[in-house]
């Protein structure tokens, strides 16, 4: 175990985990459901971070050094089978989706400070919070996230619902010569 601490005091985490203190209270508070957040909505936020990353580096306001790690970490997830174990916060819970923000900031921070040498959980260098999540609101990067996974989930609907309308509009072509009762 390892022991974090915040605002709210301190807590043991499973030294295997690499979601922090943040994910930890959202387990306990929020046992509603069984069902982990959907992998979509998990790499559209890694996305979401890695561009946050480069966008705040550029603009001065993250040490560059910072936001290279907090990119290279973000690519390490995305190009890795989807973790269930590190993104264990269910779909349903509380706080408008924080505790799903928080989460990724956490796994993005402590495989970032994995790669740099350092423990999970030594935020002084890469903070889940004043570093990935620098300059965002869950109420702007829920949102976000929701609409890059939804526009991927719905993409094999469009591309069958084009393969029915042409099916269609070949049946038509191909009865257009056959009398039919209408209406």
């Amino acid at each position: 175990m390892r022991t974090e601490t915040d605002s709210l005091g301190s807590l043991n985490i499973p030294q295997t985990a690499y979601y922090g203190i943040h994910t930890q209270r959202a387990l306990h508070n929020f046992p509603i459901a069984t069902q982990v957040t959907h992998p979509e909505l998990i790499r559209a936020f890694l996305e979401i971070k890695q561009a946050a990353a480069q966008t705040n580096a550029t603009s001065g306001n993250l040490d560059r050094s910072v936001a290279k790690h907090i990119v290279r970490a973000t690519k390490q997830l995305l190009s890795q089978p989807f973790k269930p174990e590190l993104f264990p916060i269910s779909d349903i819970q509380g706080g408008a989706g924080t505790s799903t923000n928080m989460n990724v900031n956490e796994v993005i921070a402590n495989v970032a400070l994995e790669q740099t040498g350092r423990l999970r959980g030594d935020y002084a260098y890469i903070h889940p919070n004043d570093h990935v999540n620098m300059g965002q609101s869950t109420n702007d990067t829920y949102p976000s996230a929701g609409k890059i996974a939804l526009i991927r989930l719905l993409e094999p609907l469009f591309t069958e619902l084009l393969a029915l309308i042409d099916a269609l509009g070949n049946k038509a072509d191909e009865f257009s010569a056959t009398y039919k009762m209408g209406r």
